[in-house]
């Protein structure tokens, strides 16, 4: 199996196609590689053969340039019941879940991605946190799904849970989106469905476990891309999350020091321990 990682080789962002544990540099950015025919692109990833020793031993890097993260809530039927824990307006987000419009919104700047070993943020000045694990799509300039990376929209319950037009404050900050390394095309991992598992670990042991699977989603891959694009451009391409179904019980909250472990069959594994941001 193929993927797609970027790293840094003497101060340079090389993007590189990495196969049987080699790196074989691809020769473009991700940027320009999405700006092109769906075709074209794969026959340029499948071009990329020549593998390099130095690119091997660089230092990975997250797996954008110029591409805007964004994300999707309330796709799973478990993600509705947390959200309506948190706020106690089940009109609101039962409404969401039903409707044909999905909410989506910006998650990150692609400067602000961080990726694999790298920490994740809880904001100071929030008393409720959860990781959210999430299949993040990598969609070309025609919204077409060209790949998927390991996401994690980390998010302060407690800040959406106070009111819900709160929630860019309690999804966009420093360290609160995460992704995996590797972008596995999608002619490597085919269509799914996807199981995904999330695992927290405190002080060694295991605080929460959980797993779902993307078939438990309420909508389709392509229809989520499809909303992206509907009303506006994405001419180097885009990231775009699409919801967790796995959400810890309302007596769970991430701790300074956690470390969280997501893993999605036929993707990747993204892991980062937990940090506090912010002022209160």
């Amino acid at each position: 199996m193929s993927s797609l990682v970027q790293v840094e080789l003497d101060g340079e962002r090389v993007w590189a196609v990495q196969r049987d544990g080699r790196l074989s540099r691809l020769g473009v950015s991700l940027a320009e590689l999405l700006a092109l025919p769906f075709d074209d692109a794969r026959r340029r990833c499948e071009d990329a053969t020549e593998a390099s020793d130095a690119l091997d031993g660089a230092r990975r890097l997250p797996p954008v340039d110029r591409q805007e993260v964004w994300a999707s809530g309330v796709t799973y039927l478990r993600s509705r019941q947390g959200r309506v824990e948190e706020s106690g307006h089940a009109d609101v987000y039962d409404r969401v879940y039903d409707a044909d419009r999905p909410e989506l919104f910006l998650k990150s700047t692609p400067e602000r991605v961080v990726t694999d070993g790298e920490a994740v943020g809880i904001r100071a000045d929030s008393g409720w946190d959860a990781p959210e694990a999430e299949l993040g799509l990598v969609l070309n300039s025609s919204g077409e799904i060209f790949g998927y990376v390991v996401g994690n929209d980390m998010s302060s319950r407690s800040i959406e849970g106070d009111n819900p037009l709160y929630l860019p404050q309690a999804k966009v900050y420093e360290r609160a989106c995460a992704l995996g390394t590797e972008i596995v095309p999608v002619w490597e991992a085919g269509d799914g469905p996807f199981d995904i598992s999330l695992r927290i670990e405190r002080g060694g042991e295991v605080v929460f476990s959980g797993k779902t699977s993307t078939d438990q989603m309420r909508r389709q891959l392509p229809e989520l891309a499809g909303w992206l694009f509907r009303a506006l451009e994405h001419p180097v391409g885009a990231v775009l999350l699409t919801g967790t179904g796995i959400v810890p019980e309302r007596d769970f909250t991430l701790a300074e020091g956690d470390v969280v472990t997501i893993d999605i069959a036929g993707v990747g594994t993204l892991t980062n321990p937990v940090t506090v941001v912010g002022t209160r």
